[in-house]
């Protein structure tokens, strides 16, 4: 097992990197996986969330590791894993519009993968429906269940029983259970986190005992990065945390049940000292994610500091009394937010041993590939 050190992140060759730019950690990232796949019964379980990093490197990784099943939020992110031969893709998003199309598209080209896809009404069943019918190729579904994030999915009782089982008498619909998101329940404190996610998950429970009485095959996908480890625990639910890749300072300093590795860094520069007390760095909105309040990075070796302004190329920050930064230097941070951060970039350095040795492509933030 890898165990922190002070220092490392440094590399040894920043000269050779432009900045800003995203280190990844290969060994930390292994790390990450096996500590994923001790938090559940079996691996078989996972589903790996690639919307986090975004790079078939990384799936591959996961594959040699024992973990075949994959959730995407976008169609390119689903022809990036499929790319890699895992056994199942979920589009953990309900397709509308062109996107019906290529998710059939996606399943004619990459035959040796089962697809499968997200959705919460009948309008959007029957036109897979009709899709599946006219392309011959089926449409495996998950019902969307909203147990309280009121983002998409439709809330668990009796229209959602009624909608699984209307799937059943389409053509072409291959209905594989419910999926239960609840990227809501957030709270630091696990007892708290533990109680909300088996409150919510309850508001299912009857829901799965009724259909499975009627004798449907019903599969769960339940949890995302902060609960996966609860329902985990629970006998047969399949879970799909995604974070736990590459992790990220909003987690490590929120959940302290959660042991994994930070494996993704930015390295920035100090490009001005444009009045006393102030020091701009080339980690702008364009480099880091910025939809949240400061702090949206935590910078390493450093205690002391404050944000003052953030913009497009530009971060100003206060140091302390004691920090001294020269123009040049060279800062390694932490993302608050991993998964958005990733988004902001065509390719990560690789970084082994000290130095950086290559470059992934980050793939899966095309919004087309060729399909």
């Amino acid at each position: 097992m890898i165990q922190d050190s002070d220092q490392w992140f440094r590399i040894s060759n920043p000269d050779e990197i432009n900045s800003p730019a995203l280190l990844v950690y290969p060994e930390r990232i292994v790390e990450n996986i096996e500590r994923m796949i001790a938090s559940v019964k079996d691996k078989s379980l996972l589903w790996s969330h690639v919307k986090t990093h975004k790079m078939p490197e990384i799936v591959r990784l996961m594959i040699k590791h024992g973990i075949t099943r994959f959730k995407c939020a976008t169609i390119a992110e689903a022809e990036m894993s499929a790319g890699c031969g895992p056994d199942e893709i979920l589009l953990a998003y309900q397709p509308v519009g062109p996107n019906i199309r290529r998710f059939f598209e996606l399943q004619e080209k990459y035959s040796g993968s089962s697809f499968s896809c997200l959705l919460d009404n009948e309008e959007v069943a029957a036109r897979l429906s009709e899709m599946s019918v006219a392309s011959d190729i089926p449409a495996r579904v998950w019902i969307d269940i909203n147990n309280g994030m009121n983002r998409t999915g439709i809330a668990p009782g009796p229209k959602a029983v009624q909608l699984f089982r209307s799937l059943k008498s389409l053509p072409g619909i291959d209905p594989q259970g419910l999926h239960v998101y609840d990227g809501h329940l957030h709270k630091s404190d696990y007892t708290i986190r533990k109680q909300m996610c088996d409150e919510a998950y309850r508001t299912v429970e009857p829901m799965i005992r009724e259909l499975r009485s009627d004798g449907h095959s019903l599969r769960i996908i339940a949890g995302g990065t902060p609960t996966f480890p609860i329902h985990a625990a629970r006998e047969g639910v399949e879970v799909s945390p995604g974070t736990t890749t590459l992790w990220d300072y909003g987690y490590s300093s929120s959940f302290a049940d959660l042991q994994f590795l930070h494996a993704a860094v930015l390295l920035s520069r100090v490009i001005s000292k444009p009045a006393e007390g102030l020091v701009c760095i080339d980690l702008g909105t364009k480099a880091v994610a910025s939809e949240m309040p400061h702090p949206r990075i935590k910078i390493l070796g450093m205690d002391n500091y404050e944000f003052v302004t953030h913009n497009e190329e530009h971060m100003v920050i206060r140091p302390g009394k004691g920090e001294r930064l020269n123009i040049g230097d060279v800062l390694y941070c932490i993302p608050w937010h991993i998964c958005p951060t990733v988004d902001r970039y065509n390719k990560v350095y690789v970084a082994e041993q000290g130095m950086v040795t290559g470059e992934w492509e980050v793939e899966g933030r095309k919004r087309k590939i060729t399909i």
